[in-house]
């Protein structure tokens, strides 16, 4: 009876509860000794991104039942960039990944069961599922489910990258209203994640280079038969996993990490990135600086496939010729091979059995796309904790920066100021207010950066952002995610209108170019930035969570704003 720590003491009133529901459920004597395994499930009717997760429960379900386990459906919160980010200036979104860790704490942990099959699909979903995994620690695979169709228009490929850069240049009068909304129409033609190397695409790819999902799982073409094969793996997986006592915490260790963020820089992955796996470590019990990580790494492990936006390979042509697996195979010389993964084996015995790599596309390391840094950490006395920047691709990108600062503190403001004529060539355009404590939860700024596109600025200018940008953004020299951020009283708080910013990518440095004497000065006034949300989960997680460059978890006890 006490064989999965699912079956409770016999006559205890615990016991008693659980067989009155389970039994009323339709679950057998014999059932009641299985393991009992959790599918989690952001499906949801508000976005493509995850309507067909219900489809892809049912496979699982079955592959649970057929391989002797009892799955159970556990239903948690789902945000999408595109949807979720229309109320209070798209706090939610970020603030996501954390409610669906604890969401998932609560329900696998408060009824113990003994594993988990975590159905990933946008952006906050995979992190939030891993996040819960390493904290939790019982086993646990996660499901890729799969990126959208693209669609056509006006003869050339159409996806919502394409869209959500149009957007934008609809203020500065680049692209109509018309043409806007009928490249919307065309864009996404399957459910599934954003089509490009998004957020989404690319906590895929680490999610398999972490070892937590079946090999070859990323990326996949939504609802494919190959996606449904993986998903039906799983479900037969999770119930061996169980009885071998396989755990999160023997597959996420520092090895795997770095591994992690390896495929992330070979293929040129959103910066989002760094603050899940950082999260992640944090949550599996480890003492690992993810953005040293990146900092060491960006400049020792070459871009080997540049798939949209750094370039113009497709996520489909990515994925026909390998995709994760067939990344992690090239990179495998500079890889911590002897780790172990979901499926038992390690890494090296997975790479041995993997076949072949289509080298046109996923080039070798020996011939690589480029090996200019695709993920930039750069820090300086303006963002001590850092900001990164994504330069993928092998196109001309301005390396070096110095101009004024315009400030705005908020993505609406600033897009009106760009329309309006205010940001000019040289100016740095600092986004303030907006950090995961002042936002709250990093509000979404790519908006911005589509915006100074359409102006035609975008090599002209320079922008730094407290806020989120999309993993879809790769223009100019963009500084995202700066830390520490002005509503934790970090040295932005003491930036003025016109003073002179340097950004110096290869030196990997931002700096505020101002006298200490007149810093010291501003020090003593009261200066206090972004958002107070009074109620509700944005309070909770405003009041609770850590720097973006600790991961933006929330931190036991709280961390009060500047000033309260």
């Amino acid at each position: 009876m006490t064989k999965y720590r699912s079956n409770v003491t016999p006559g205890t009133a615990i016991w008693a509860g659980r067989r009155a529901h389970f039994m009323a459920m339709g679950l057998s004597e014999e059932d009641m000794l299985k393991p009992k395994i959790a599918i989690i499930n952001t499906s949801s009717e508000l976005a493509m991104c995850f309507n067909h997760l219900d489809d892809v429960a049912a496979e699982v379900k079955k592959a649970i039942r057929e391989a002797g386990g009892i799955p159970f459906e556990i239903r948690t919160a789902a945000s999408s960039d595109f949807i979720t980010n229309a109320g209070k200036f798209g706090a939610y979104v970020l603030a996501t990944r954390d409610l669906i860790a604890s969401d998932i704490e609560v329900q696998v942990e408060g009824a113990l069961l003994d594993g988990m099959v975590c159905l990933a699909s946008c952006d906050k979903s995979a992190p939030g599922q891993l996040m819960a995994a390493g904290r939790i620690n019982v086993p646990t695979i996660v499901v890729i489910c799969g990126y959208q169709a693209s669609g056509e228009y006006k003869g050339k490929h159409t996806d919502i990258e394409d869209v959500f850069l149009h957007s934008s240049h609809v203020a500065t009068g680049k692209t109509t209203v018309e043409e806007l909304g009928e490249m919307a129409k065309v864009a996404i033609r399957s459910p599934g994640v954003c089509a490009g190397m998004g957020t989404a695409n690319s906590m895929h790819v680490l999610s398999e280079a972490l070892g937590m999902t079946i090999p070859g799982s990323a990326p996949v073409r939504a609802v494919s038969p190959r996606m449904l094969d993986n998903a039906r793996a799983a479900g037969r997986r999770i119930v061996e996993m169980i009885d071998e006592d396989l755990r999160p915490r023997d597959i996420i260790t520092d090895a795997s990490v770095r591994n992690a963020a390896r495929a992330v820089i070979a293929v040129s992955g959103s910066i989002n990135c760094v603050k899940h796996l950082q999260a992640i470590a944090i949550e599996a019990g480890l003492d690992i600086n993810v953005m040293d990580v990146f900092a060491e790494y960006g400049r020792k492990v070459p871009l080997l496939c540049a798939v949209r936006p750094s370039g113009d390979t497709l996520t489909e042509a990515f994925d026909d010729a390998g995709g994760a697996r067939g990344l992690l195979d090239q990179l495998r010389p500079i890889l911590e091979t002897d780790v172990m993964t979901v499926s038992g084996k390690t890494l090296a015995q997975i790479l041995d059995e993997a076949p072949p790599t289509d080298t046109t596309v996923i080039q070798p390391l020996d011939n690589p796309v480029s090996t200019r840094p695709t993920l930039n950490i750069v820090k300086g006395s303006l963002i001590p904790g850092g900001g990164i920047i994504r330069i993928g691709g092998t196109g001309e990108r301005t390396m070096r920066f110095r101009g004024k600062a315009i400030i705005y503190h908020a993505r609406d403001e600033a897009i009106k100021g760009i329309a309006n004529g205010e940001v000019k060539p040289g100016h740095v355009v600092v986004l303030r207010g907006l950090g995961v404590q002042g936002g709250p939860g990093l509000a979404m700024t790519s908006a911005v950066v589509f915006a100074i596109d359409g102006a035609d600025l975008i090599n002209k200018v320079a922008v730094i952002t407290e806020g989120q940008l999309s993993g879809l953004v790769n223009k100019g020299l963009v500084v995202g995610e700066a830390t520490p951020e002005a509503a934790a009283g970090g040295p932005l708080a003491l930036l003025d209108e016109g003073d002179e910013i340097e950004i110096d990518v290869e030196q990997a440095r931002v700096d505020l170019l101002v006298p200490e004497e007149v810093l010291a000065e501003r020090r003593k006034q009261h200066r206090e930035f972004g958002a107070r949300i009074e109620t509700g989960w944005l309070n909770v997680y405003q009041r609770n969570v850590s720097p973006v460059h600790q991961g933006a978890v929330l931190s036991p006890g709280g961390r009060p704003l500047a000033g309260q």
